[in-house]
């Protein structure tokens, strides 16, 4: 029998990220967001962090034909419910900009009391295909605005 995988509680894998750098998004919670106890529904988070990478891609002016990207990979860790009526912001920071990939981590506020965590890669495709491409220097130096670590520690 393999031993269980130990993680880092989400609170330690993401405390060496420069929130400071962050781009900072208010979300309107919509009633049917709710599920039927009043809280967010949990499918309802994948949707706010994408408003959030979505809001950020327009804020650094990424130009739509070097957006072209898929999601890999999304994770979430959820830390405590998000309630009808709150003040919901997304904070997000480039963990990592790679090759043909960059890795946003975001966390959700609620009336300031952190809630969730978001890992997404996404890797950037050929128009047309969904064959990874290089990112181009340009897309490289916008993402770089809000690249929570160090450049020495980005990744390449």
């Amino acid at each position: 029998m393999t031993a269980p995988v130990s993680r880092p509680r989400p609170e330690d894998a993401y405390a060496g990220l420069d929130w400071s750098r962050a781009f900072r998004t208010s979300i309107q919670m919509r009633y049917a967001d709710l599920d039927t106890m009043g809280h967010l529904n949990n499918a309802v988070y994948v949707q706010y962090f994408e408003t959030a990478r979505v809001l950020m891609a327009e804020a650094l002016e990424l130009p739509e034909h070097l957006d072209r990207s898929v999601i890999a990979r999304q994770e979430i860790d959820y830390l405590h419910e998000v309630r009808r009526g709150q003040e919901v912001v997304v904070e997000l920071v480039i963990e990592r900009i790679g090759n043909t990939s960059w890795t946003t981590v975001c966390r959700m506020l609620a009336d300031g009391r952190l809630c969730a965590y978001s890992r997404t890669v996404q890797v950037r495709v050929a128009e047309g295909e969904l064959r990874p491409q290089p990112l181009e220097p340009e897309i490289r130096t916008l993402l770089a605005r809000v690249l929570g670590k160090p450049e020495s520690q980005g990744g390449s």
